[in-house]
């Protein structure tokens, strides 16, 4: 049965084929591997993810909570620092296990294509329904929540919760390794909320000489994440609002752009890539535009929250704004999103 009648205006929906859950990640193929590949020279390596505690508090989601460690424990017994002499007396061994309480997208992160969807008429009968990326609809291939796991149960196999279709796993298998290419607004605008529309970025790529091709992995460094690390844990909620460029996702002229320019991502270094809520006015919108013509028309993933200063700066030194990128997500199946640890080569 055929998911859809009608797809949005401007999407792609069925041009990866009826049951594709990559969208724009389809477009990281081998070849750009190995464009990435040929970029780097130095064999120097950038760390792209802030700490995982950080921004810390909950300013700027009150939904995220911070990731909290703990040890594991056996009949009650915290494992850290565990003699194991207390199980084998002849052993001379010291164990420390520990697990973690995560919010998958408090702190350097992917939305996968489940994160976004839409009430859509994806029937063509006049009526919306909750739906995503290539018409996978909510309640069936996006479950609502549902029971809590029973003991020993896994992520995804409990039949209540998470994402059957378009979940983070998806981008995982894929590799998310490709040529990534720099867009620094910090260099042009400074640390000062700015917001971005086609005229500004464009005006970017001419003065720094960038070329974004088919395939590549658009990076943005807008500061914010700079600003987020200055503050140690203690973010200052004014402050931040006030703090990088952002994108305007009620700037059609950047929407097209982003479709016509064939890239397979936009990862950028501060909170949700665009501005919110979107200028954008009328009835019935979305408060997140960007997202919506990205995610759920175009099954182009975001990044946010990454730490791009290092990187950047070397970028600039050395006359480039090309590298290898390479930032699976973690392979937990049914998640609409999960932390990332980027890497940057040059």
């Amino acid at each position: 049965m055929k998911r859809w009648t009608n797809r949005p205006e401007g999407s792609n929906w069925g041009d990866f084929g009826p049951d594709d859950q990559l969208g724009r990640v389809n477009l990281l193929t081998q070849e750009q591997v190995l464009k990435g590949v040929q970029e780097v020279r130095e064999g120097r390596v950038f760390c792209l993810s802030l700490p995982l505690d950080l921004p810390g508090g909950m300013v700027l989601n009150p939904r995220r909570k911070p990731p909290q460690l703990a040890a594991t424990e056996r009949d009650g017994v915290p494992y850290m620092n565990f003699p194991m002499e207390n199980l084998d007396s002849a052993s001379i061994d010291v164990l420390s296990d520990d697990q973690v309480t995560l919010s998958l997208q408090y702190s350097t992160q992917w939305d996968a294509l489940a994160h976004i969807g839409a009430q859509f008429d994806a029937d063509g009968n006049g009526e919306t329904r909750k739906v995503y990326y290539n018409g996978y609809a909510a309640g069936t291939d996006v479950l609502d929540a549902g029971h809590d796991h029973e003991e020993g149960e896994g992520c995804n196999h409990g039949g209540g919760f998470g994402a059957k279709k378009l979940g983070i796993e998806n981008f995982a298998v894929k590799g998310m390794q490709g040529r990534g290419v720099l867009v620094d607004f910090v260099r042009h605008y400074g640390h000062g909320r700015t917001l971005i529309g086609y005229k500004e970025l464009s005006a970017v790529l001419e003065a720094d000489n960038v070329q974004v091709e088919k395939g590549d992995m658009l990076v943005l460094r807008t500061g914010f994440a700079e600003t987020v690390m200055d503050m140690a844990g203690q973010p200052d909620p004014d402050a931040l609002h006030n703090a990088g460029a952002v994108l305007d996702g009620a700037d059609s002229q950047l929407l097209d752009w982003i479709t016509n320019s064939g890239i397979a991502a936009i990862c950028a270094d501060n909170y949700a890539v665009e501005a919110y809520p979107a200028r954008n006015e009328g009835a019935k919108r979305s408060l997140l535009p960007l997202h919506h013509h990205c995610l759920f028309k175009l099954g182009l993933p975001l990044a946010e929250l990454w730490y791009l200063r290092d990187l950047a700066e070397w970028l600039e030194a050395n006359g480039r704004n090309r590298f290898l990128l390479t930032a699976p997500p973690l392979r937990l199946p049914g998640a609409v999103g999960s932390p990332v640890t980027p890497i940057a080569t040059v």
